[in-house]
């Protein structure tokens, strides 16, 4: 069978004009980050803190009664000192909260368990932890937000969260993943591998720059693959476009397969790993997981030999003639397939990947139809589409088969603009690659459950990034329990359920049912709640300092499992420990590292929960040495005085050491 993509800066006056730039704004300077709800974030506890309500009938409020409640701020329930004779617990009073609630403190308990006892006492109506919350940012990608300038002027929708569940307007958008709720708790790992099988990868776009692990090309076949040759390991797309020419004399090319290239593969990759919080283009779902580039689809598609043999390198299993996958991966992205059922081939390779652990995704098909292979192979995470509304999106295919949906792009309009496409990284070549861009509305419009399918495999790779643990059959319970339910009905009153599919496309809009389109509307934020253990985040004031330079770092935003909290925090350097040492508190949630040579300096924070669950991550960062300003070999002057170049350049030297310098900042409230 063969495979075919699912298409979708002397003297004086010079310091003077320095300190005239640094005072300057900086012009078309990214804004910064969105403030968007809150999340909350585990920390090490002082104390305990749990919000209590009293019951208004309460034996405790009535011994208020007879008492001023004029002004609830300095009259209200304090009794702190009535519970802790109760409890046997040295509790303190907080501030009132309002006629029936105060804050209770206490020290030598945790939060949770204080607050399951006062919630036991028959005097209190609730008690709760009084979490703490942080800032939730969206990232500052400038494509991300909505209100753009160029096309689609919605941004990348299809990430944020949903401002309906239900289709209230034309521009109700139901089916957005949720992602920055899931980035509150991780924002990826880059121990944790996405394959990419597809047409290839433009390493030179700028939003995949350090993103790409090296990867491989497996198409056997030199025609099909376009690039002179077979199988090698250079998984760089050279284009996939069919020209008449091409039409008998490349392996499998007929008249239909006539179009320009893809950059399939590119999209896809950008989807799921883009380089995210860059300040520049898009972000991506999976933010800071890495991606393996595959090649597995040149002219005309691929065969199923060379994709089964990629899929099982891809998950570290030894390939014939190839060299080992030193970068195995926890997700495949398979945005690919064909008419037809799951071959005992594909089902073979399928079980040997998944003994490995390794997640399957796959696109579900565009054309309407019943889900084809590989999509409908057993153990696979079937990816159907849906519009910007939630309803099926005419083109996708759909099934028992399809485990969960996902935003695959749909214009609304039948000419003009396309309104809700995703974007993503590709290229403007036509046939031979060009300039790197961004997909849009207009020329470059990314659509089909090629693009549905990315979106989940980023959101599985988050699931790994928090819970290491998992496994596949995991991983598909989570993202089908946290599924949204679809919307059943709208303002559109010709629009009617989807139905079984049959020999006859269903390929106009309909609503999505369970037994159509899988359990519901991909969630990323709930399925990583879900499964999310302790997760240890390290963020770095610099990566890059001159020698004697500090660097902060800080790890609060690591994030425990939910009903845990993060008892504490171990940091190291596990690399290069010659060249710098840590002159704080290792085992405080912010650190500071003091650098004492040039090198490389790998420093790790492990943070443990209160359930005993332990996550470490690791930062790297550069350590240089200051520029050598060597002294003249004459002196001017006839009185010693130093020539006056020297001189500047010393001063330039001693000023770039200054500005690299971190120094302390001040904290958003």
């Amino acid at each position: 069978m063969k495979i075919v993509s699912r298409i979708g800066s002397a003297g004086l006056l010079a310091l003077a004009t320095l300190a005239a730039i640094l005072s300057m704004p900086a012009e078309g300077a990214e804004r910064g980050p969105v403030r968007k709800a809150s999340s909350t974030t585990a920390t090490v506890e002082t104390e305990a803190r749990v919000i209590v309500k009293f019951r208004a009938d309460s034996a405790l409020m009535r011994s208020l009664s007879a008492r001023s409640t004029n002004t609830v701020a300095t009259e209200g329930p304090q009794h702190a000192q009535a519970l802790s004779a109760r409890l046997g617990l040295a509790l303190v009073d907080g501030r009132v909260l309002g006629a029936r609630s105060q804050l209770v403190h206490a020290k030598g308990v945790s939060s949770k368990d204080l607050a399951g006892q006062l919630g036991a006492q028959a005097d209190v109506e609730y008690a709760v932890v009084d979490g703490r919350m942080r800032a939730l940012a969206a990232p500052n990608d400038p494509l991300y937000a909505g209100g753009q300038s160029r096309t689609p002027a919605v941004g990348q929708w299809y990430l944020r969260a949903p401002d309906s569940s239900t289709i209230s307007s034309a521009t109700s958008v139901v089916a957005a993943i949720n992602a920055e709720a899931a980035w509150a708790i991780t924002t990826g790992k880059r121990g944790v591998v996405v394959a990419v099988l597809d047409t290839g990868v433009r390493p030179e776009h700028p939003d995949l720059a350090g993103k790409l692990l090296p990867g491989y090309d497996f198409i056997a076949n030199s025609g099909n693959a376009n690039d002179g040759d077979g199988r090698d390991a250079d998984p760089t797309d050279p284009g996939d476009g069919v020209t008449q020419a091409d039409v008998g004399s490349v392996n499998g090319c007929v008249a239909s397969d006539i179009s320009d290239s893809s950059w399939h593969g590119t999209q896809t990759a950008g989807l799921i790993g883009a380089a995210t919080n860059n300040g520049a283009g898009m972000a991506s779902v999976g933010r800071d997981v890495m991606l393996l580039p595959v090649r597995v689809l040149g002219k005309c598609g691929g065969y199923d030999s060379d994709i089964q043999d990629a899929m099982k390198w891809a998950a570290g299993i030894a390939v014939s003639g190839v060299p080992a996958n030193p970068n195995p991966a926890k997700v495949i992205n398979l945005s690919l397939g064909a008419v037809g059922s799951c071959s005992a081939s594909y089902i073979d390779v399928m079980q040997q990947v998944a003994a490995q652990g390794v997640v399957v995704v796959a696109a579900a098909g565009n054309d309407g139809l019943a889900v084809g292979a590989p999509a409908n192979c057993p153990g696979v995470i079937a990816v159907g589409g849906v519009r910007h509304a939630g309803s099926k999106v005419g083109y996708s295919d759909l099934g028992p088969e399809v485990a969960i949906s996902a935003p695959a792009g749909n214009c609304v309009n039948t000419v003009g603009t396309c309104l809700y496409p995703l974007l993503s990284t590709s290229n403007n070549g036509t046939l031979a690659p060009g300039s790197s861009i961004y997909t849009d509305g207009d020329n470059h419009i990314t659509l089909g459950t090629s693009f549905s399918a990315p979106l989940v495999a980023g959101t599985a790779a988050l699931m790994f990034s928090a819970n290491a643990t998992l496994t596949p059959a995991q991983v598909l319970t989570a993202l089908k329990a946290t599924a949204r339910a679809f919307p059943a009905t709208g303002p559109d009153a010709t629009v009617q359920a989807c139905t079984a599919p049959t020999s006859v496309a269903q390929d106009s809009e309909c609503y999505c049912t369970t037994s159509t389109c899988g359990a519901g509307l991909l969630d990323a934020g709930a399925a990583v709640a879900a499964v999310a253990n302790v997760t240890s985040n390290i963020v770095v004031s610099s990566t890059s300092v001159l020698v004697g330079a500090s660097v902060a770092l800080d790890g609060s935003a690591s994030h425990a499992a939910p009903g845990r909290t993060i008892v504490s925090y171990q940091w190291a350097i596990t690399d290069g420990a010659a060249l710098a040492s840590i002159s704080s508190a290792t085992n405080a949630a912010t650190a500071t590292l003091a650098s004492t040579a040039a090198g490389s300096v790998t420093v790790s924070l492990t943070v443990t929960d209160s359930a005993g669950q332990s996550d470490t991550t690791t930062t790297t960062l550069t350590v240089s040495a200051p520029p050598v300003v060597t002294p003249p070999s004459s002196w001017g002057g006839g009185g010693g005085a130093m020539e006056l170049g020297w001189l500047l350049g010393w001063l330039a030297s001693v000023i770039g050491v200054w500005l690299v310098t971190p120094r302390p900042r001040r904290k958003v409230a």
